[in-house]
């Protein structure tokens, strides 16, 4: 769930503004601005108290990782070795001396 669009969906479904929405959940409209901007992230308790004064409730669920089974993991892990002797093979070349370019000295910028 992303707070950030779950908290202005809410806010507009419930036909309020950023300053009654936040003296309802008790906060400042600065705050309730920097969550919904995706500033700053809320509290899960915080998150809920929003959600309730906007009259929501939070309905959390669970599903299962893609990577969940061991045959996965390792799968994955022999997938990412396998970019990592890929990327061995290529040259690194570096210049012993670093170069960049001379700025005038002595005048403004």
């Amino acid at each position: 769930m992303d707070a950030a669009s779950t908290l202005r969906r809410v806010r507009l479904s419930a036909g309020l503004s950023l300053r009654a929405l936040a003296e309802r959940a008790n906060t400042s409209h600065a705050t309730l601005a920097a969550y919904e901007a995706g500033r700053t992230i809320p509290r899960v308790d915080t998150l809920d108290r929003i959600l309730r004064a906007a009259g929501y409730a939070a309905d959390i669920t669970t599903s299962g990782r893609p990577d969940a089974t061991d045959a996965e993991r390792e799968a994955k892990g022999r997938e990412l070795l396998a970019v990592l002797d890929l990327a061995a093979q290529f040259p690194a070349r570096h210049d012993p001396v670093i170069s960049f370019p001379r700025f005038p000295t002595g005048g403004s910028i």
